[in-house]
């Protein structure tokens, strides 16, 4: 059973947000939620938690048991604001990305090991990523299937990462309290535990026929997943919006070739990542941070879409020229594709040469998908790949 399911949940992410962007709140109770007593609280600091004040707490009883936490409103805007921004680190490794909250995804890593390294070092990867960019902190689970992936993102809370492998489902879920099955609410709870079901290991006792009886179809339900079994797919909800790739160079360049081999190396991943993906874009964009940390993005937009490595790294260069963008040293690079859509018969080029060059990149592709990155290698990226 690969472990290609992950789960990304923030810890705490309304209140470390504003831990943040003010710096002064750190380490100290953060209550967001309002600050009158009619509210109920949204989000608790790790630190506030320490009181008993939790999420839906009426904003009057998180005051009384921790009353010298920081009340705040909610800043929905700022918290979109930062969740657009993890998010779109999390499509870097992956398309099949579903949104459950603004604070919490699954993600599919089926086929991209070759390209990011194994399902566990991608997970360090977006920990690592999302606390760079931001200082903010994730709990990660790792398993097989959704429910054991969210079970595992719980497990070591907060800034956690929890694997479940299969031959350790039985150990890990059977001392568990039923209560921590997804979709078994306190209703449910309650009809269990008035039966002597109190665990995970204890509902696995019970035949799927009086799981039935007792519970109609979520009974059903319940027994496949105090077994570890949950055939749902990561369900791509919000359709992606842009496919990029940035990279921060240790020292700036200035070195053209060197700065062209960069390019093309990141055209090469992102015309892959939509090849896989299944999609194609009409708007190319490229992006420049110089050493004073000055920023400049430059667009352009083609009547066809595409996701071939040579149109996206020539467009690219085209931006750079154009709007004199190589004419200082540069901190980092990045080229992304937009304005996305399925690939499908409209985009097959009129063409017969473009048309086996499409070929010639799938073919590529299955190539490097087999024997890794360097198993096909451009000529001008020689020297990149070799200094890497």
């Amino acid at each position: 059973m690969a472990l290609n399911i992950m789960h990304v949940d923030m810890d705490a992410f309304y209140a470390a947000v504003e831990q943040m962007d003010n710096p002064e709140l750190k380490g100290k109770p953060v209550i967001v939620g309002g600050i009158s007593n009619r509210g109920v609280v949204s989000t608790a600091s790790y630190e506030a938690r320490k009181y008993g004040v939790h999420s839906a707490m009426p904003i009057a009883e998180a005051k009384r048991l921790c009353p010298h936490g920081i009340f705040l409103p909610g800043r929905h805007e700022r918290y979109s604001e930062v969740s657009r921004q993890i998010f779109a680190i999390l499509y870097q490794y992956t398309p099949i990305v579903e949104k459950v909250s603004i604070d919490e995804a699954f993600l599919d890593l089926t086929g991209c090991s070759r390209l990011f390294g194994n399902s566990i070092q991608i997970g360090r990867r977006i920990k690592a990523d999302i606390y760079n960019k931001f200082g903010l902190t994730a709990s990660i689970g790792l398993a097989s299937n959704k429910f054991l992936a969210k079970l595992a993102s719980d497990m070591e809370k907060p800034d956690g990462f929890f694997v479940i492998e299969e031959k350790d489902i039985d150990r890990i879920l059977e001392p568990l309290d039923v209560g921590k099955i997804w979709g078994v609410g306190k209703r449910t709870a309650e009809i269990l535990k008035s039966k002597g079901i109190d665990t995970i290991g204890r509902l696995k006792t019970l035949t799927i026929e009086e799981l039935e009886t007792l519970l109609g179809k979520n009974g059903v339900r319940l027994y496949y997943l105090s077994r570890g079994i949950d055939n749902r797919r990561v369900e791509v909800n919000n359709p992606v919006k842009s496919i990029s790739h940035e990279e921060t160079f240790a020292e700036d360049i200035s070195d053209r070739n060197l700065i062209l081999a960069s390019l093309l190396r990141m055209s090469i991943k992102v015309s892959r990542r939509l090849r896989k993906a299944g999609l194609v874009g009409n708007t190319i964009e490229v992006k420049i941070r110089y050493g004073d940390f000055t920023t400049y993005t430059r667009s352009i937009s083609i009547s066809v879409g595409t996701n071939q490595t040579d149109i996206i790294y020539q467009k690219a260069i085209y931006l750079l020229e154009k709007n004199k963008l190589l004419n200082r040293p540069i901190r980092l690079l990045g080229v992304g594709v937009s304005n996305l859509s399925p690939e499908g018969p409209e985009q097959l080029s009129l063409f017969e040469n473009n048309l086996k060059m499409e070929k010639l990149a799938k073919t590529i592709d299955l190539i490097r998908d087999k024997f890794g990155e360097t198993s096909v290698i451009r000529a001008r990226n020689l020297d990149d790949f070799k200094s890497r």
